[in-house]
């Protein structure tokens, strides 16, 4: 059984669900598979990388896919879009930033344009820069957000930008988490922590372990991942990850960290190539109680689909004739 939405409907997809593009760990084989069994996959290029990015296209062979870019890093690397529309995406999804200056080659294409937010004045502003999906983020998710929490800002950002369809974003990591989405008014939900947990995924096998083994309390929101990794990113967006020897070490002394920067990132550096996950970044989301293995993306989805159909089926018998 398939749930019809306006994003089914929008990309002619069977079930209402969108891998998030989480740089450099969702590539190509994981974003084919997604689309594959159903849902919508898209590329995470991250802060960009022309090589890497043709490489998991190229991957994704001819699968239904696209692709999602850092809007304030693409603004500095802006023959990536090229590089990216070249390929025929279903999609792009711009995040963190004005989306403005690229809508109009990405719509040009026939791409479908998806811009992520983080408040209901942003949702307003890419509704009107063209967006034909809005992902309505929540703090709880992993990697990079803001402060509003998913219940209360999905709602909020239906309201504000109908009809155009919206995505909920942050914390949902199983079908209870996606039937509640829906109830909430989005069309479907975006998930990326749940699909860090995939054998497709390119995170490291020390990383995925870490996040199966670590719960949502483990978490916290954070800047001295970035710091450590030379990332300059703007001072509102904050990475929620999983607590580590690092975070213990830093998280609260970020000035002394920034003026110590250039001699932490070289040993930064050398323990995430060696999946030290004492040390290196797992972005994780609150969700990760949920997730206890990893599994193929398409069973992810099975179990997706199962579980959210039960969980809208219980709700219509707690009606009252």
């Amino acid at each position: 059984m398939a749930l019809r939405t306006k994003l089914t409907d929008l990309f002619g997809i069977e079930h209402p669900i969108i891998l998030a593009p989480m740089g450099a760990t969702t590539g190509g084989k994981l974003a084919a598979a997604v689309s594959q069994a159903g849902g919508l996959g898209l590329i995470g290029a991250g802060y960009g990388d022309a090589d890497w990015l043709t490489r998991e296209f190229d991957l994704a062979g001819n699968a239904p896919v696209g692709v999602g870019f850092i809007t304030w890093s693409l603004a500095r690397k802006p023959r990536l879009l090229d590089l990216a529309l070249a390929r025929s995406p279903s999609a792009v999804m711009l995040s963190f930033g004005d989306p403005a200056p690229f809508a109009p080659a990405i719509k040009g294409t026939g791409a479908k344009l998806i811009c992520q937010i983080q408040t209901v004045a942003e949702a307003r502003e890419a509704v009107q820069a063209g967006a034909d999906l809005v992902i309505a983020q929540g703090t709880e998710a992993g990697g990079h957000g803001a402060s509003r929490g998913t219940l209360a800002l999905v709602p909020a950002v239906v309201d504000a930008v109908a009809p155009v369809p919206v995505v909920a974003a942050g914390g949902i990591a199983d079908g209870r988490g996606l039937a509640a989405a829906l109830m909430l008014g989005a069309a479907g939900a975006l998930m990326g922590t749940l699909f860090y947990a995939t054998e497709e995924c390119l995170a490291h096998p020390a990383a995925k372990q870490r996040l199966v083994e670590a719960g949502g309390d483990d978490t916290l929101r954070t800047t001295v991942f970035d710091l450590a990794r030379g990332y300059d990113w703007p001072a509102h967006y904050t990475g929620r990850a999983i607590g580590n020897d690092f975070t213990r070490r830093w998280h609260g002394r970020e000035g002394e960290l920034a003026r110590v920067a250039s001699a932490e990132r070289e040993r930064y550096a050398k323990a995430a190539a060696a999946g030290d996950v004492g040390t290196a970044v797992v972005f994780a989301g609150e969700g990760i109680d949920l997730i206890h293995e990893i599994v193929p993306a398409e069973q992810v989805i099975v179990r997706l689909m199962a579980e959210a159909e039960a969980c809208l089926a219980e709700a219509a018998s707690l009606r009252v004739p």
